[in-house]
């Protein structure tokens, strides 16, 4: 299935499908899944618990919420392509943030849940087909196709991986 028009998500999430560099999601798939592996599995040992200012996530808290937004837009994708009706409600990142505990974490336990979450989310998106990926739901009271979930989940990893190298690394 092709890139998701304008018209199957909701305009706030433009800023991350226009980072995602593929035709398709299984053309994201390839390219993505590799890189975005390396990349977040390589992250400083020894810079876990840096935030670059004050009020701001360290990197296991931004490592998390990626974890945490990874599986939210996958149930979503999981939810839209099986024709389930029900609206998807939003969460609000932060919230999570605060309730993750993941300062108590090691930066490794983040890295080896980080790999296990993205392998199931490219299972799952290669195992669809172009109807499935076409199908509409509604989440966070705005409807999207599983098709553009894809692209905004590989948009919202190589957005955070640009904040990580701008402001952390």
């Amino acid at each position: 299935m092709a890139r998701p028009q304008a018209s199957e998500f909701p305009p706030y999430f433009s800023r991350y499908i226009a980072r995602v560099e593929a035709d398709s999601v299984a053309t994201a798939v390839a390219r993505y899944a590799v890189s975005m592996n390396d990349f977040y599995t390589q992250l400083p040992e020894e810079k876990a618990d840096y935030r670059y200012a004050a009020g701001k996530w360290t990197i296991k808290e931004l490592l998390q919420h990626v974890i945490d937004a990874e599986r939210i837009f996958s149930y979503r994708v999981l939810r839209i392509a099986r024709k389930d009706k029900t609206p998807l409600a939003s969460f609000d990142e932060d919230s999570y943030a605060l309730s993750s505990n993941a300062h108590a974490r090691t930066l490794g336990s983040l890295k080896e849940e980080f790999q296990a979450v993205r392998k199931a989310t490219d299972l799952l998106l290669l195992s669809l087909s172009e109807e499935q990926l076409a199908a509409q739901g509604i989440a966070s009271d705005l409807p999207v196709t599983a098709n553009a979930i894809g692209f905004i989940l590989f948009g919202h990893l190589l957005h955070h991986k640009a904040v990580l190298e701008e402001r952390y690394l």
